[in-house]
C-alpha cells in the first residue's frame, strides 16, 4: 500500500504537464498544415465565431445605407453568336465584392484574408445577383466546384465564380452580311432595390476584360463598354450593371460562298447576247440554268438566317444580280419577237408582190420605188403630151377632142395603178391567217384599209429602227456597265454606312 501511494501523488502531475504541452503540439501540428492552427491563432475559432448571432436571412446592415456590390467579368471563351436564335453564348469569370461587418475579426500577422471552401457560402449573406437577359446557364463543377470566397478581416468579401450564359442579343441584320452586333449582359439584384443593394463596376472602366485567344469562326470582337443604370419596376427602382461586346462580322464567308459565285454565274449569263439568236436550245437553257441557280442561292441564303421582314444588304444584292439574269433571258425573248415580226412582214410582202404578179399589172404600174416608174407616172399624170413623131406622112396632131380622150384615158390608167398599188401595199390582220385565210382571198374579199399598213420606203429588215443583232450588240455593253456601277455603288455604300464603331468602346487591340 505505501508502495502505491507515490504513484498516486504523481498522476495529477503528469496530467498537468500532459496539458501543458498540448498546446504547443496543436502548434506544431498547425504549422505543418495538418490542423486548423495558424500559429497561435486558431482558424476553426475564426470561422466558428461568425455563425454566432449570424443571420444569413439578412443583409448586412440591414434598415441602414445600401450594400454597394462591385462586380469585375473577365471573359474567357465565346463560343458562339446565332442570327437564328438571336443569342450568343460566352465562358468567364464573375466576382462580386461587398461588405459584411459581421465577418470582421481580429487583424493578425499572416491571417489577413481568409481563404474558404465554396461549402462556406451557404453558412453567410451572399447578393441575389441574377442576370436579366439569361437564356439558360450553369456552374461548372469539374472536379469541384469552380467558387471560392475569401474574407477580408475588415469584413470584406470577396467572391468568385466561372460561368457560362446563353443570354438573348436582338440583332439588326440591315446590313447583313457587313454587319456590327453589339451584345450585351445585364446583371441586377432580384428582390433588393436600391435602398438595399447598389451595384457598380468595382474597378471603373477596367472592371471588364476580354481574353485575347477568343476568337470565333463568323465574328471578331471589336471591343467591349461598360454601363450602370437605374431601372424603374413595378416593384421599385433597381440597380442594374451592363456590360455590352461588339462584334465585326467577317466577310470571307460570305465572299467566298455567296458574293463571287452570284457575280459569275451574272456574268455567265451574258454569255448568251455573243451566241447566235437563230441557236434558241442553247440560248433559253442558258438563261433558265442561271436564273433557276440565283433562285437555289438565294433560298439557301436565307435559310440560314431568321425570317425577318425587313430587306437585308445580301438581299439587295442577291435580287439586283437575279434581275440581271433575269433581264438577260428577256432580253432573248425580245430578240425571238422581233426575229419573228420581221420575219413575218417580209413573207407578206414577198406574196403580196407574188399575188400582184400572177394578176399581170400593167406595164405603167411600175413599182413606186423604180425611179424611172416614178419620173414616168408623175408625167403622165400631169398630162404631158408625148413626143412629136418625125415622120414624112406624118399624121396630124390630134384634135382636142382626141387629146382630151387620152388624157382622161390616162387618168383611168393613173387611178388604176394608184388602186393597185394601194391593194399591193396593204395587208389583211395576219390573225385571219392562221384562221385558215389566205392572203390573195384577204385582197380580193376585202381590198378595204387594214390594220396595218406596208410602207414601200420602209426598211423591213427593223422593227422600231431597231434590228435584233443590234439589241444583242448593245446588250453585251451595256449589262457589263449596270453591273459594274452598281457593284461600285454597293460596295461603296454598305461598306461606309455599316462601319459605325459604338460609342466609349474600349477596344479589344487596346488590351494587347
Amino acid at each position: 500500500m505505501s508502495a502505491l501511494r507515490p504513484r498516486a501523488r504523481r498522476a495529477p502531475l503528469l496530467l498537468a504537464l500532459a496539458a501543458a504541452l498540448l498546446p504547443h503540439a496543436d502548434r506544431v501540428a498547425g504549422g505543418g498544415g495538418g490542423g486548423s492552427m495558424f500559429g497561435d491563432v486558431n482558424i476553426s475559432s475564426i470561422l466558428d465565431s461568425f455563425s454566432i448571432s449570424y443571420d444569413k436571412r439578412v443583409r448586412p446592415n440591414y434598415g441602414g445605407p445600401p450594400v454597394e456590390v462591385g462586380v469585375t467579368m473577365y471573359v474567357l471563351s465565346i463560343s458562339s453568336v446565332s442570327e437564328v436564335l438571336m443569342d450568343f453564348t460566352l465562358d468567364f469569370y464573375f466576382r462580386q465584392f461587398w461588405t459584411d461587418p459581421r465577418l470582421a475579426y481580429k487583424k493578425r500577422a499572416g491571417v489577413e484574408t481568409l481563404s474558404v471552401g465554396s461549402e462556406f457560402i451557404r453558412n453567410i449573406w451572399v447578393p441575389d445577383t441574377f442576370f436579366v437577359n439569361e437564356k439558360q446557364s450553369y456552374f461548372h463543377t469539374a472536379t469541384t466546384s469552380n467558387e471560392f470566397i475569401r474574407i477580408h478581416h475588415s469584413g470584406s468579401i470577396t467572391r468568385s465564380i466561372r460561368l457560362t450564359i446563353t443570354a438573348s442579343c436582338p440583332m439588326n441584320l440591315q446590313y447583313f452580311p457587313m454587319d456590327r452586333q453589339l451584345c450585351h449582359i445585364e446583371i441586377e439584384s432580384f428582390g433588393y432595390t436600391m435602398r438595399d443593394i447598389r451595384y457598380k463596376w468595382n474597378e471603373g472602366p477596367n472592371s471588364v476584360g476580354v481574353s485575347n485567344e477568343v476568337s470565333l469562326p463568323q465574328f471578331k470582337v471589336l471591343g467591349h463598354r461598360q454601363r450602370a443604370m437605374e431601372i424603374s419596376l413595378t416593384t421599385g427602382n433597381y440597380s442594374r450593371l451592363a456590360c455590352e461586346i461588339q462584334f465585326v462580322r467577317s466577310m470571307g464567308y460570305y465572299l467566298i460562298q455567296i458574293y463571287i459565285p452570284s457575280g459569275l454565274i451574272v456574268i455567265i449569263s451574258w454569255v448568251s447576247f455573243w451566241l447566235n439568236r437563230n441557236a434558241t436550245p442553247a440560248r433559253v437553257q442558258l438563261g433558265v440554268t442561271t436564273v433557276l441557280t440565283m433562285t437555289t442561292l438565294m433560298s439557301s441564303t436565307n435559310a440560314a438566317l431568321p425570317k425577318i421582314s425587313y430587306v437585308k444588304s445580301i438581299d439587295v444584292y442577291l435580287g439586283t444580280c437575279f434581275v440581271m439574269v433575269f433581264t438577260s433571258l428577256l432580253e432573248y425573248a425580245t430578240v425571238g419577237y422581233m426575229s419573228k415580226r420581221i420575219q413575218m412582214r417580209k413573207q407578206r410582202f414577198v406574196a403580196i408582190q407574188k399575188i400582184m404578179s400572177e394578176k399581170k399589172m400593167p406595164a405603167e404600174c411600175a413599182p413606186p420605188w423604180d425611179a424611172h416608174s416614178l419620173s414616168k407616172a408623175g408625167s403622165l399624170s400631169r398630162g404631158a403630151p408625148p413626143p412629136p413623131r418625125h415622120s414624112l406622112g406624118g399624121a396630124p396632131p390630134p384634135p382636142p377632142r382626141q387629146h382630151g380622150s387620152l388624157h382622161g384615158s390616162v387618168d383611168r390608167s393613173g387611178d388604176r395603178c394608184r388602186h393597185l398599188q394601194e391593194v399591193r401595199y396593204k395587208a389583211r390582220d395576219p390573225k385571219a391567217h392562221s384562221k385558215g385565210a389566205t392572203l390573195e382571198s384577204s385582197l380580193e374579199d376585202n381590198p378595204a384599209p387594214s390594220l396595218h399598213t406596208l410602207h414601200p420606203t420602209k426598211d423591213y429588215g427593223k422593227f422600231l429602227g431597231m434590228t435584233p443583232s443590234d439589241i444583242d450588240k448593245y446588250s453585251r455593253i451595256v449589262f457589263p456597265v449596270c453591273f459594274v456601277c452598281f457593284n461600285l455603288m454597293y460596295w461603296i455604300v454598305y461598306l461606309h454606312v455599316s462601319d459605325v464603331v459604338a460609342d466609349d468602346l474600349v477596344l479589344l487591340e487596346e488590351n494587347k
